[in-house]
């Protein structure tokens, strides 16, 4: 199909006539994505709440392995107003990688990300994006936030960076393939892993360039899924989990039995773990229980609305708790029926079915398990 071409009228009644253009260089539209983030079109992505963008870096490094070096370097990496790591890696249509190619490239920076991105390497490449572009970290984040006082901004900071940590260790993650044209198979292959990843996302926005007499306008698309024999629609938008809309969802997917230990654990938490987060898949639901120590929240572990317990360890162990804490908890757990937590999964998010605590002994047990591990994190010496 022929791209149209773009007709402007300016004040003078003078019309331009603006035709597309490929870029000179994949790195001008990284330069024009850095400099002007709302050309990633967050308007076409959450109606009536459009996405914005703070930039955290270009050229981000991702290590492969636990205090490896950067093996891969990511073209952007964005973090939107609810805290959500956004990848992206733009290409030009001219370049034959963008077919197929990227789509591995873009798996593997992700999956590599959420195991071994500390949310500080993020916090520092951001103030050190701050730094270069001669801005102060603290009031960039305050205005992109919408602090309007002093009062708690600090906090308020120091929570949105900890959302951005939530969201990465759970894989709340956006993926975005940019370019000028999106390919077909690149199309196809966006389509479908958009449908079948969740929690992450997955978008290829085409951010097409008209140039005309001393103009240049961008319009950018949005991609993401086709439901069939209709034209392109929208993912619904986050879903915001509640005790209700949780314990709905695991009934309905898993039945009664996971339901029934699920409210246990939930009838436990007041008195023992009151500290509790409620994801925002827009499939899964999630419940991340845990303390709030130091002003720092310490979650244990999640429980899942596919019925599943996934222990929050890699996390764990980067807010400072001791790895000889963690090897105690584990002790305790594969003592338990059925439950086998290898030496290796230690600095990563073990999980297990929720079913293995359906007998009221093992549930118990498991539940001291935690206790005891979080009153062990209560001993911990408070930062100065």
């Amino acid at each position: 199909m022929p791209v149209p071409t773009i007709f402007l009228i300016d004040d003078n009644n003078k019309i331009v006539e603006m035709k597309d253009q490929p870029y000179d260089s994949e790195d001008l539209l990284q330069k024009l994505l850095a400099q002007f983030p709302s050309v990633l079109a967050g308007d076409q992505m959450s109606v009536g709440a459009p996405v914005k963008w703070l930039l955290v870096s270009r050229e981000a490094g991702i290590p492969d392995s636990e205090d490896g070096s950067d093996r891969w370097s990511l073209d952007h990496v964005f973090i939107d107003q609810n805290g959500i790591p956004t990848l992206v890696e733009v290409k030009r249509s001219t370049d034959t990688r963008i077919r197929r190619e990227v789509v591995g490239q873009m798996l593997d920076y992700a999956a590599n990300a959420v195991l071994y991105w500390p949310v500080e390497t993020i916090r520092q490449r951001f103030e050190q994006t701050c730094q270069d572009a001669g801005s102060e970290p603290s009031m960039v984040v305050a205005d992109f936030i919408g602090i309007t006082g002093l009062t708690d901004a600090e906090m308020k900071i120091a929570q949105f960076w900890e959302t951005v940590e939530t969201n990465l260790r759970a894989g709340r993650i956006r993926l975005i393939f940019a370019a000028d044209s999106i390919p077909p198979e690149l199309r196809r292959v966006v389509e479908f892993l958009n449908e079948q990843m969740n929690p992450a996302e997955v978008l290829a926005i085409e951010i097409r360039q008209y140039v005309g007499t001393g103009v240049r306008t961008l319009v950018p698309s949005v991609i993401r899924s086709l439901k069939r024999g209709t034209a392109q629609s929208a993912k619904g938008p986050a879903l915001q989990w509640d005790r209700e809309s949780f314990m709905s969802a695991l009934r309905e997917r898993r039945g009664i039995e996971a339901a029934t230990i699920a409210e246990t654990v939930l009838n436990w938490t007041p008195t023992h773990c009151p500290t509790i987060w409620w994801g925002e898949g827009r499939k899964d639901g999630s419940c991340f229980v845990g303390i709030s120590y130091d002003g720092v929240n310490y979650f244990p572990f999640a429980i899942w609305t596919y019925g599943r317990v996934q222990l929050q360890f890699q996390v764990i162990r980067q807010r400072g708790v001791p790895l000889a804490l963690i090897e105690a908890l584990v002790t305790a757990l594969n003592q338990l029926p059925g439950i086998q937590i290898p030496q290796d999964a230690l600095n990563k998010y073990p999980s297990f079915e929720m079913t293995l605590l359906k007998d009221p002994e093992t549930l118990a047990r498991f539940l001291t398990a935690i206790d005891v591990f979080v009153e062990q994190i209560r001993t911990i010496p408070k930062t100065t």
